[in-house]
C-alpha cells in the first residue's frame, strides 16, 4: 500500500500542471484509487483498496475561500496552471478566489472534480493519459 512519502515522490516530478496525468498515473501505480484535495489549506486525503486511507499536514497556511463561486474563472485560471503558466501555490489561491473549496480525483475513471462551499460541483475534466 502507498505510504505519504512515496506520494511525496510522484508529486516531486511535477513541475506545473501539465505534468499532472502523468502524476496520476504514478498514484494509480501506488495504489491510490481517489484523492480529496483541500483548497482551504492543501491537505489531501488519499484512498485506496480496501478502505485504507491516509491524510496529509496542510501545505501552507490557511486561506479564505470565496462565497461565492466562479466557474468562469475557475476555468480561466486552471487552462493557465494546465499550460505551465503558473504554480501549484498561485493555482490554490486563484481556485480559492474562485471559490473553490475542494478537488476530488478519482484515479480509475480519470476525472477530476471542483467543488464549492456548498458542494456543489462547479467543473469536471477528463484527466488524459499521457
Amino acid at each position: 500500500m502507498f505510504t505519504l512519502q512515496s506520494i511525496k515522490e510522484a508529486h516531486a516530478k511535477v513541475k506545473s500542471g501539465g505534468d499532472f496525468p502523468r502524476y496520476i498515473q504514478d498514484l494509480k501505480k501506488l495504489g491510490v484509487v481517489s484523492y480529496e484535495n483541500y483548497v482551504t489549506d492543501g491537505h489531501t486525503q488519499y484512498f485506496g483498496s480496501d478502505n485504507f486511507t491516509i491524510t496529509s499536514n496542510p501545505k501552507y497556511i490557511a486561506m479564505p475561500i470565496a462565497s461565492v463561486s466562479s466557474t468562469v474563472v475557475l476555468k480561466r485560471d486552471l487552462v493557465v496552471h494546465q499550460q505551465g503558466g503558473t504554480d501549484y501555490l498561485t493555482f490554490c489561491k486563484q481556485a480559492a478566489d474562485a471559490g473553490v473549496e475542494k478537488w476530488t480525483v478519482d484515479a480509475i475513471a480519470l476525472t477530476c472534480t471542483y467543488y464549492n462551499k456548498a458542494g456543489e460541483t462547479m467543473l469536471t475534466e477528463s484527466i488524459p493519459v499521457p
